[in-house]
């Protein structure tokens, strides 16, 4: 098999497992009738929305009144709950929100769109489960810092006997750390910069890693200072330029929303750069993508909310369902509403279309942030140097959102390396430290080898990355179930106690 060849065998083969997790299908060929991670995410999602009586959608008003309160301390933990949220947030906030919308769209057509809401609705009280359970049960440390998420509330709310849920959950983490938490991110950042200032990739990669490191050198608490500060403001930049754009087309809109239902219900016939789906392909792509952009059921925020300076459960709870509605009812929509609205100068096969996502670059093949960027573009030509505006603005966006992405996922890498090292006989803080340490500088190495990857292939492992993760977290959040509906009652003890004692030296 020749170079050229092989590359392509692999995301071959990667693309069909992918399918098999998210849309049943192999080869293209339907081998069951329904998609597993579908099902389960929205399944179990679903039972804890019912189960909770529709609690964060009804106390959405009073969580978004929360947020003003949250940067107040008021128990114990490391970071304010704002900063727990800002945290969390910049893990959400991501390529996922630029990117990974195009490539939704790109898969399933404008009906994708449909599904990522409502992943992320039912995504709110999976955010909500994970982020009451976060507080209620975390652990101090000998040394005196807290940790925590699904590991700690699989360990003890569900007891020693689910110790092997909890290894898988940590070994998925690590995969998914690595795979959507780094190559995605820093890919994506590098075609950024190499669009804004012609960098070469490798070199691109190269920076990212040295301005990564110089953070995560310093911990959790320099992490949630960086994400306090740079994330509200590039959330709120970013979604005002997405609004003057949609906007600037505003006769669009209502097109646009057509699209966006009927897509969601119906199949579509292919015209322009759109692979014709069914709902299937609309449901599956736009759940996948939901998920890798809100991370909600994934496991992954609880790990930041869990040191929260705070003593009530629900109030985290409640953070943790808003980073869900900001990520992807406000920031992902923003994108696509951009995508499918904005129209420009663009060819699908040497034909001029509308939209971007009808164009070559709206393609399975070719979709990711160019297309977003393309249409950033179009609605802001006007040149700064040799760059289109809507580009500079598009490209600085990714850049944050993936810098502080990459920053809050080598935490959460951190935690499951914990978590499997106390497992060992004789582990001590010492080795702990020096294990974090190998961590971060193997983070760092991985961001500038990434940097350089077939983008295809990497967002093809992220979902199959993001299921080792989400499987163990969705059955944990179905067996404390319970638990989740008495601390959104107030019982902010609710649930057995299976005490576990940290890592002794």
């Amino acid at each position: 098999m020749s170079a050229e060849a092989e590359p392509s065998g692999l995301i071959d083969h990667v693309t069909n497992i992918s399918d098999f997790i998210w849309g049943g299908t192999w080869g293209g060929a339907e081998v069951i009738p329904v998609p597993p991670m579908v099902i389960m995410l929205l399944g179990i999602g679903l039972y804890i929305m019912i189960g909770l009586r529709f609690y964060p959608i009804v106390k959405l008003g009073s969580a978004f009144a929360g947020l003003f309160s949250s940067r107040k301390n008021k128990g114990e933990g490391e970071i304010s709950p704002f900063a727990a949220l800002s945290t969390a947030l910049s893990g959400q906030v991501g390529t996922g929100n630029l990117a990974g919308v195009a490539t939704a769209i790109a898969l399933g057509g404008p009906g994708a769109v449909f599904w990522m809401w409502i992943t992320a609705l039912i995504g709110m009280a999976l955010g909500f489960a994970e982020g009451s359970l976060a507080i209620r049960y975390r652990e101090k440390t000998p040394e005196g810092n807290w940790r925590g998420g699904p590991m700690s509330y699989i360990m003890q709310g569900l007891g020693p006997k689910w110790t092997w849920l909890a290894i898988v959950f940590a070994i998925g983490t690590l995969f998914s750390g690595l795979v959507t938490g780094n190559s995605i991110q820093s890919n994506e950042v590098a075609s950024g910069l190499n669009e804004l200032f012609g960098i070469e990739r490798w070199l691109g990669g190269l920076i990212v890693a040295i301005a990564v490191f110089i953070v995560i050198i310093g911990g959790i608490k320099s992490i949630g200072s960086i994400a306090e500060k740079v994330v509200p403001f590039m959330a709120v930049c970013y979604i005002i330029m997405a609004v003057i754009a949609i906007i600037l087309n505003i006769s669009d809109i209502p097109e646009t929303f057509s699209r966006i239902f009927a897509g969601a219900f119906s199949a579509q016939s292919a015209s322009g750069g759109f692979a014709g789906a069914a709902i299937i392909m609309a449901m599956r792509a736009g759940v996948a993508r939901g998920l890798f952009s809100n991370e909600s059921g994934q496991g992954s925020t609880p790990i930041a909310h869990a040191v929260a300076q705070t003593d009530d459960p629900a109030q985290q709870g409640r953070m943790a369902m808003m980073g869900t509605f900001i990520d992807t009812i406000i920031i992902c929509t923003m994108t696509a509403l951009v995508i499918l609205t904005v129209e420009g100068p663009f060819t699908h096969n040497g034909e001029a279309v509308r939209h971007v996502w009808q164009s070559d670059l709206g393609t399975t093949a070719q979709s990711g942030f160019v297309t977003t960027s393309a249409a950033f573009a179009a609605a802001f030509p006007t040149l700064i140097g040799n760059i289109p505006l809507g580009t500079l603005v598009a490209s600085v966006a990714l850049i944050l959102f993936v810098f502080t992405t990459l920053l809050t996922w080598s935490y959460y890498g951190e935690r499951a390396i914990t978590f499997l090292y106390d497992r060992i006989p004789g582990s001590t803080a010492g080795g702990e430290k020096k294990l974090h340490v190998i961590w971060r500088v193997l983070w760092c190495i991985a961001i500038w080898f990434s940097a350089t990857q077939p983008s295809q292939l990497v967002w093809r492992l992220g979902d199959i990355s993001n299921a080792t993760m989400a499987l163990p977290n969705l059955i944990a959040l179905a067996a404390l179930s319970g638990v989740v509906f008495a601390l959104a009652r107030g019982d902010k003890t609710a649930g057995k106690d299976f005490h576990v004692d940290p890592r002794e030296d």
